[in-house]
């Protein structure tokens, strides 16, 4: 069953916040899913790992370009455990209209530490990569590499809200896709300056890639997901520097045991690649 959000505790902040997807969008955005599951087979690893209690806060690696995945773990959740995630989204997508009206729709919020602590109040289940825009833009050389710099909100919020975490791994989209130029060589080029002059986002410039031939379309790859053991971390009302990069020194070594793991599991698996007699062998 969906878990009901309750209200917030007297004393919180009134913030308004996008509701959740209706049973009715669920229905359609799963049956518009439907195809790519078909093509991809997702599979599901230790999807029982996921606890009862709430709030949860769903800490994975992003893979290239960040929405080719994702979204069957979202129905893969919601199928089986009636969790509906609320996915903690870049401040950059909230700043073009008809995009962020599209994900908000979805249910996305921008990841504010107000969004965040009204979220929690209401004991939501709350989706973040700490890798952002940058993981989603890899360069080459970074396949399912965690970029996660020195962020530490999804540490922070744990601690100050004593909520479970659960962290998880993907592994699939990035051998369906060749990085043919990405950011350093656009920063390289004489787009370079320009892009630095006008204070646009280096971090967040989206590679080129091709899948099937030179098209932009992967090459059709089983996806696979593995749920981690849970962290269960106290609440601390104000948590040290230290005690969160203790925590996501955690999240991180569970993450990367994780994509290790399912991609021995990718190695053994006889259909990993769907087709391969029209659209090739994927490079490990």
């Amino acid at each position: 069953m969906v878990h009901t959000p309750q209200a917030p505790p007297a004393g919180g902040a009134d913030i308004s916040l996008p509701g959740r997807l209706s049973d009715e969008r669920i229905a359609s955005a799963l049956r518009l899913l439907e195809p790519w599951r078909w093509l991809t087979r997702p599979v599901f690893v230790d999807m029982h790992k996921v606890p009862t209690e709430r709030p949860l806060l769903f800490v994975g690696n992003h893979t290239l370009y960040g929405v080719l995945d994702i979204p069957l773990l979202f129905a893969e959740l919601q199928r089986v455990h009636g969790i509906v995630l609320r996915s903690l989204g870049d401040h950059l997508h909230f700043r073009f209209p008809l995009w962020r009206d599209l994900l908000t729709m979805f249910g996305t919020v921008d990841g504010t530490p107000e969004n965040c602590a009204a979220l929690m109040r209401q004991r939501e289940s709350i989706l973040v990569f700490p890798g952002g825009g940058r993981e989603v833009a890899k360069r080459r050389g970074e396949k399912y590499t965690l970029v996660w710099k020195q962020r530490l909100g999804f540490a922070r919020l744990a601690l100050k809200h004593g909520c479970t975490i659960v962290p998880f791994a993907a592994v699939g989209v990035e051998d369906g896709l060749d990085i043919r130029l990405d950011a350093d060589d656009v920063l390289a080029s004489p787009l370079g300056p320009w892009i630095k002059r006008l204070g646009l986002r280096t971090d967040v410039i989206p590679p080129l890639a091709t899948g099937i031939g030179p098209t932009p379309l992967p090459r059709p790859q089983r996806l696979y997901f593995q749920i981690r053991a849970p962290i269960a971390v106290p609440a601390v009302p104000a948590p040290t520097r230290e005690r969160c990069v203790e925590l996501k020194g955690r999240v991180r070594e569970e993450v990367e045991r994780g994509i290790a793991e399912l991609r021995a599991f990718q190695r053994r698996d006889p259909r990993r690649v769907r087709a391969p007699w029209l659209f090739g062998r994927d490079r490990t």
